[in-house]
């Protein structure tokens, strides 16, 4: 799969780290489509196309998902544990990125399924560090799955 056609799906209520974000994914010429949601609810109806995302899917099924624990109404935590328990999202990848450190956080996020903890970097030229890494092993090095259609019988 072309590594520009995979969506990344951040869910991330701070405009500052979405931003930052955006900017480092330029920086390190990543052209991936980059989409944002603010809470674990509207991850959910991303993901589901529902409420707001019913009718426009501008951005398409994630590849991957950066997602943020720390988030209002439905949180990080939880929205990752229903990701992981349905059957129609469960093989998208998600990596949480979060400013937590809490071993904790690491420890309950690889229980529920996570495909990676990262913390986030304190200082941009660390953010910048951690996408080019991120970018290269996702979309270089590891295989993602491809939305398969299952044959109607």
């Amino acid at each position: 799969m072309n590594q520009n056609g995979i969506v990344i799906l951040m869910a991330d209520d701070d405009d500052d780290d979405y931003l930052l974000t955006q900017k480092a994914f330029k920086e390190s010429k990543l052209l991936n489509s980059l989409c944002r949601v603010k809470d674990g609810e509207e991850l959910l109806d991303y993901l589901k196309c529902r409420g707001q995302w019913a009718k426009k899917r501008e951005c398409g099924r994630p590849g991957i998902i950066l997602l943020d624990l720390n988030m209002p109404k439905k949180d990080g935590r939880e929205a990752l544990k229903e990701i992981k328990s349905d059957d129609e999202l469960k093989d998208i990848p998600v990596v949480v990125f979060t400013t937590s450190k809490a071993e904790e956080d690491v420890y309950k996020s690889y229980q529920l399924g996570v495909n990676s903890f990262i913390t986030k970097p304190v200082t941009f030229e660390g953010l910048l560090q951690v996408i080019q890494t991120l970018g290269k092993y996702w979309f270089e090095i590891v295989e993602l799955p491809a939305k398969v259609e299952e044959p109607s019988v």
